[in-house]
């Protein structure tokens, strides 16, 4: 089944788990863990050393990952991006966590991540 038809709670089944291995990994700055479930694109655009910068920066000035509330998919003819309020241990206020999700094959891969 194509993944933008699959229901809310099928691609949270499938989104939810590789959101939270990305947190933890970015939170432990391991390139591989982070890396693992990427597609070869995004992949390309992030090199180890790049991966720790980006953790170094937003730990020293947000802390880190706490809690967060699913808002929203939004459906693509090959891609759903699922969308989380994100919070942080050491910066009040509301944060957006995006990922975008595609299938290919029988394997599920980030295609673009970010917290803003």
């Amino acid at each position: 089944m194509n993944l933008a038809n699959k229901s809310d709670a099928e691609i949270l089944a499938v989104a939810t788990p590789i959101m939270n291995n990305l947190m933890e990994a970015s939170t432990a700055i391991d390139y591989e863990r982070h890396v693992r479930d990427f597609t070869d694109r995004i992949k390309s655009t992030l090199s180890k050393e790049r991966l720790q910068s980006i953790c170094e920066q937003y730990q020293s000035t947000k802390g880190f990952f706490t809690n967060c509330e699913f808002v929203a998919i939004f459906r693509r003819p090959d891609s759903v991006v699922i969308v989380w309020k994100q919070w942080f241990t050491n910066q009040p206020g509301e944060y957006v966590a995006e990922l975008v999700l595609v299938q290919n094959g029988d394997k599920y891969q980030v295609d673009h991540v970010m917290v803003f």
